[in-house]
């Protein structure tokens, strides 16, 4: 992001006096203007014969370096904070994913204790031998859903 622009006048006295024959160099010094910023002016002027502004590509940013600043060192210091309605959800994302910070969701806590998983394991092996039939009698009034490898659900 550039800071500072010449005028079209400082920029129009450097393609001048490197028409006229000076150097880099001595166009810097005589304009107080930094040497390699004199050579992007020359290089500008000569790929487009112009030392007009030209347009950028893409749209210009709807948050400053300021509130950018600002909006990562929020949401580090409180995860859970809101910047408002003002931008966009998904630019707001974009920012901090570009800063490192990404919205992770924990993982959700099983229901059962250790006495729990003991007697579930006991009914198991009490009822090892039972048939299909008998199994197909039975009412189950609580089911609680079991997942054999980890967790889909998430909070």
């Amino acid at each position: 992001m550039k800071n500072k622009e010449h005028t079209r006048q400082v920029r129009d006295t450097v393609v001048k006096k490197f028409k006229a024959g000076f150097g880099y160099k001595k166009i810097s010094q005589a304009l107080n203007i930094p040497r390699i910023t004199v050579q992007a002016i020359i290089l500008k002027w000569k790929e487009y014969q112009t030392t007009a502004n030209l347009p950028r590509p893409g749209l210009p940013s709807k948050l400053s370096a300021h509130t950018r600043r600002r909006l990562i060192r929020d949401a580090a210091k409180r995860p859970m904070i809101t910047l408002g309605d003002s931008v966009h959800r998904t630019t707001i994302s974009r920012i901090l994913h570009k800063s490192g910070l990404y919205g992770r969701v924990a993982r959700r806590k099983p229901f059962l204790k250790d006495i729990h998983k003991k007697c579930s394991l006991k009914f198991a092996t009490s009822h090892l031998g039972d048939t299909p039939n008998m199994w197909k009698k039975v009412l189950w009034s609580d089911e609680t859903k079991m997942e054999l490898f980890g967790n889909n659900a998430k909070r």
